[in-house]
This record gives structure tokens, sequence and C-alpha cells, in this order.
């Protein structure tokens, strides 16, 4: 039984690593077919044999995330990080059970194609993804900060030069692969989310057991 409830119209951090710390994503294609997943298994209605019709261009990926009018989401992506060993993501529930079928969904492909092409079995993440519920807009913001950030936070590289999560489309205020206007809505300038960005993520660099404390609450 997991230990946080998901329920609809609630937002929650849902994160996972490979197993051992191992890497999940090796190479552009790794990271591209993570991100057609998070698109196309986004849908209530989805038939089995459409995820492996989903294409591995950006662009391509792009232009089915763009076409909603075509599904009947599971969830709403509100903020999304991919590193190389781990994940994060900000869900809003919209059915019920959306975000356990989508993360199965989701975990279950990927590691079937990851396996395939390099030649492995067994598990590929660290047990089931964990959960914690944000309760209020405070730690909503706060958790899109380290999420959109996360790959700063981590060393790995800057958020505004990170091709790997949703940070862009929070600083462009564009709607392609997430909702930013759940978070964006609350300022009144563009400009203003990134100056809260920068503000908080020293704080967040600073908090080097931030994820362990999370997990143990998962």
């Amino acid at each position: 039984m997991r230990n946080t409830p998901l329920v609809n119209d609630e937002f929650y951090h849902i994160f996972n690593r490979g197993v051992d710390k191992r890497k999940v994503f090796l190479n552009e294609k790794n990271y591209l077919k993570f991100l057609a997943g998070m698109v196309v298994f986004n849908d209530v209605k989805l038939t089995g044999h459409l995820a492996e019709k989903a294409k591995l261009s950006f662009a391509e990926i792009r232009n089915l995330a763009l076409d909603r009018d075509m599904r009947q989401p599971l969830v709403e992506i509100v903020a999304y990080c991919l590193n190389p060993n781990h994940y994060h993501l900000i869900l809003k529930q919209l059915e019920n059970d959306g975000i356990e079928k989508y993360m199965h969904r989701l975990g279950t492909s990927y590691t079937k194609y990851f396996n395939i092409k390099n030649k492995r079995s067994g598990s590929l993440f660290q047990g089931t993804f964990k959960s914690v519920h944000i309760g209020s807009n405070e730690q909503l913001l706060r958790t899109s900060v380290y999420v959109n950030c996360n790959s700063e936070i981590h060393g790995i590289a800057p958020a505004d030069k990170y091709l790997w999560s949703s940070f862009s489309e929070y600083a462009k205020r564009k709607n392609v692969f997430c909702n930013p206007e759940s978070i964006t809505g609350d300022f009144k300038k563009p400009n203003d989310y990134l100056k809260f960005a920068k503000r908080t993520l020293p704080e967040m660099k600073n908090q080097k057991e931030l994820l362990k404390e999370l997990e143990s609450e998962a």
C-alpha cells in the first residue's frame, strides 16, 4: 500500500532513480524516448500499439504534445527534469488512479526499450516511483524550482542551458510538454518567476539531504 494516497485534483512530486544509482539516460535518444512516452502514455484511451509509434525527433514529439485535443489526459504535467540517473516530475492527477496508470505505462515501456537497446534484463528503476503530496501553494512554488532547476542543483548543467527539463517552458511561458500556468499564473510578469527561482536556488543547493528526506516521507 502506498504511503501517500493519490487523489484527483491534487499535486504530487514524483521521482525515481536508476537501480544501484545507475544511469538510465545514456544519450539523446534515451531522453527523447522518455519524453515521447510522457506524451503518448498520458491518455485514458491509449491503445497498446500507439506507444510503439512514438517518434524520436524532438519536433515530432513537440507536435504530438501540442495536439491535446486528440487525448483525454490522466494527469496534468506541471514540471519535469530528466537527469542521467534519475527523474523528477510534478503531476496533478485528473483521473482516478491516473498517476499510477501513467507511471506504470511510462516505466514499463521505457525499461523494456532500454533493456533491449543495451542487452540487459531486470529492473531499471529503484522500485516503484516515489510520491510526495504537495499540500500548499508555497510548497508547489518551491517544488517547481527544485524540479525545474534540478540539473543545476546537482551540478550537471545550468538550468537555463539544460535541454531535458521544463525550465525553458517557464522562462518563455510556453505550454509544450507541461502546463507552467499552474505556477506562473501567480506572477504578474514573465520574469517574476525567474527572479523567484534565482532567489530560491541557492537555498535549494544547500539542502543536500532534501531528496533523502522526501524519499523517507514517500
